[in-house]
């Protein structure tokens, strides 16, 4: 016969809040993110009218309830419940087809309704039971907003100012532009960095590193992201318009494009690489027209070839990072761990295609109204050599966890590297 504490324990029941308590996130929006899109196309095409329709498309949805975000220490009270041999429910007052397939996924008993749980109509001994209700607020920090606006990748931004000092426009007036194009890239930015997020939910969680964003970590509320999207983006028209129409227009190519890469471009061989260096070029011509500088043919060729191997340098990261994890090769990219060779080579090639560009443009005419000592700019191919051999050095060591661009910012001799290129190019002036 059992001793008594160990009946007690059996017979009681820990009844947990879905939402609020143990998922991190809304399911409403998990279901709306998971239901396949020619579902969702069928209802907005004029299929069954209203929510009901709606609510059975979202019943369902197909979502990966392993990958979901849990609140581990709710969780982790869960299984300690169920190792003392309490019965443990779930409290969900919708979408009881993916509430019972997470409690079936977690092994927890089953799931009952709030209405069910208050009039006593229970499955279980109501005098035993104890709960962990909702106690999340749901509204997040500055910190995990800075983090999923991905404010330290506004480093990429500071490319509109590179037309201001490759012209040499020097002055207040061309660098308050500037910052008002920088201010408006960022914004714009932000709003297609949670646009993106939301939709690679699903393998961002399954990722090794990506699974601690914002989003995909429960961290930041979808439904807050889906608001801030479009205040973000109004923020952008709104700066570009006091810059400029033609600005506007720039900005607006660069949405477009960044839209197209985040929901079919990204997934297509190479034409990722191709429009990653558009968008950083883009970068570049939107501070020409911001500033209203006449954009040189020599730095638009150079940008490009900088830029390509700078995003086959990322992609080699990434893969050879799977690589090192013992991972398979990626479901939302159009590469294979096995291209990792042929990765590295473009990039090497495209980055010694810069430096030689570079060294045409030293060799032109074109640098005598710009420099007074332009025998000062030879001094840049060393560095630049230097810069992008370490960049794949470092990819190859698998010691490159940041895009190439951030890596130069937080990574010591390339921050040194660069210093001393806008020393020569001030010099030189």
């Amino acid at each position: 016969m059992p001793e008594p504490s160990v009946t007690a324990a059996a017979a009681r029941t820990l009844v947990i809040d879905l939402e609020g308590a143990l998922l991190r996130s809304e399911l409403l929006m998990e279901a709306l993110f998971s239901a396949p899109a020619r579902m969702l196309a069928r209802f907005g095409a004029g299929g069954r009218p209203g929510m009901a329709a709606l609510t059975d498309i979202l019943a369902r949805a197909e979502i990966d309830y392993a990958h979901l975000p849990y609140d581990s220490e709710v969780l982790n009270q869960a299984l300690a419940a169920r190792a003392r041999g309490e019965k443990i429910y779930l409290v969900a007052d919708r979408f009881a087809r993916h509430a019972a397939g997470i409690a079936a996924h977690l092994g927890f008993d089953g799931v009952v309704a709030p209405a069910n749980l208050a009039a006593g109509e229970l499955p279980f001994d109501r005098a035993f039971i104890a709960r962990i209700g909702a106690g999340s607020s749901g509204r997040a920090s500055l910190k995990t907003w800075a983090k999923a606006l991905r404010v330290y990748q506004y480093a990429k931004n500071t490319l509109v100012f590179v037309p201001v000092i490759t012209a040499h426009q020097l002055n207040f007036a061309s660098f308050g532009s500037a910052l008002l194009a920088f201010l408006a890239f960022s914004a714009c930015a932000s709003g297609a960095y949670l646009m993106n997020d939301l939709l690679d939910l699903a393998a961002d969680r399954q990722h090794p590193t990506k699974r601690h964003r914002a989003l995909a970590a429960g961290d930041l509320p979808i439904s807050s992201a889906l608001s801030a999207i479009p205040a973000l983006w109004l923020f952008a028209v709104v700066a570009g318009l006091c810059i400029s129409p033609l600005f506007l227009g720039v900005l607006g190519a660069y949405l477009v494009t960044t839209i197209a890469y985040s929901l079919a471009l990204k997934r297509k061989m190479l034409v990722d690489i191709v429009t990653l260096a558009g968008l950083y070029t883009l970068r570049i011509v939107a501070g020409a027209v911001g500033v209203g500088v006449v954009l040189s043919e020599w730095l638009l060729i150079f940008s490009l070839f900088v830029f390509t191997s700078l995003a086959l340098i990322k992609r080699f990261s990434e893969l050879s990072m799977r690589e090192s994890a013992g991972l398979s090769d990626p479901s939302n990219r159009d590469y294979r761990i096995t291209d990792l060779q042929i990765i590295a080579a473009m990039a090497a090639a495209s980055a010694m295609n810069a430096v030689t560009v570079f060294s045409l443009y030293v060799s032109s005419s074109a640098v005598t109204p710009l420099y007074s000592r332009p025998w000062m700019l030879w001094l840049l191919n060393p560095l630049l050599l230097y810069w992008f051999g370490r960049a794949l050095m470092m990819a190859h060591r698998r010691e490159m966890p940041d895009d190439p661009i951030l890596y130069a910012f937080r990574d010591g001799p390339s921050r040194i590297a660069v210093a001393a290129m806008i020393c020569i190019m001030l010099a030189a002036i």
